[in-house]
């Protein structure tokens, strides 16, 4: 037996060219190295000047969005215009406080008679002492038979104030008496006056209006003449 190979009729051999050296067969591509062994480049960092650059340039930016957002928010004030002919009216002033009328000081008109056209109706004022010429105060009624009576409320040879009660109640709880109509009542020494009663005057003989039903004063109130004219009330003079 022969050492040569047998030709392999699918592997044809390969002509031999003078002056070319046959070859080996084509070189196989080396396997691509591990991906465990491959290592990335390092990215280097940009210079700091550069990131500066950057940040001054946003900052700039952020600036003007803030301005122009503040502008554009805030809302501008009106002008009038110079051809406008309406003028705001300006404001009203504030009302002042009424004052309460001041009373009416006799001799004269006191009241009128459709201020005492009620039963009881009370209406106070001023009258003139015929002495010493100061205004005291004092005060006519409406009684129910349509007669007006007139009175001083300075307390008679004394200087409490006396009051009118149509509180019937009050007249019971600070003076201690029952009543059907208003009285007239001293506050400083509790005497109650009946303006439906006569009593006696500056003497024995004169009758005055306004008895003394309780209480230690001396005399009736000092009455007030008072007369009709017309729609006025009129105090004349006192006793």
């Amino acid at each position: 037996m022969t050492d040569e190979k047998k030709a392999d009729p699918f592997k044809p051999q390969q002509p031999s060219i003078p002056g070319v050296l046959p070859s080996e067969g084509k070189a196989k591509p080396e396997p691509p190295a591990s991906l465990e062994h491959s290592v990335v480049p390092e990215q280097k960092a940009p210079p700091p000047v550069k990131l500066i650059a950057i940040a001054a340039v946003g900052a700039l930016i952020i600036l003007v969005g803030l301005v122009y957002w503040s502008r554009s928010s805030t809302p501008k004030p009106t002008v009038a215009s110079a051809d406008s002919t309406t003028t705001a009216a300006p404001a009203a002033p504030a009302p002042a406080p009424k004052s309460a009328p001041s009373p009416l000081i006799g001799p004269g008109p006191v009241a009128t008679t459709q201020e005492l056209a009620k039963t009881w109706s009370a209406k106070r004022f001023l009258f003139r002492n015929s002495i010493t010429g100061q205004p005291q105060p004092a005060m006519v009624v409406r009684l129910p038979r349509g007669e007006y009576w007139g009175f001083s409320l300075v307390e008679p040879f004394g200087r409490c104030e006396l009051e009118y009660v149509t509180d019937l109640d009050k007249l019971k709880t600070d003076y201690g008496y029952r009543a059907d109509h208003p009285m007239v009542g001293d506050p400083c020494n509790h005497t109650v006056y009946d303006l439906l009663r006569y009593g006696g005057g500056a003497s024995n003989d004169d009758l005055v209006r306004g008895v003394i039903v309780q209480g230690s004063g001396i005399r009736p109130p000092m009455a007030i003449e008072i007369r009709a004219d017309g729609k006025d009330v009129v105090a004349v003079r006192e006793e």
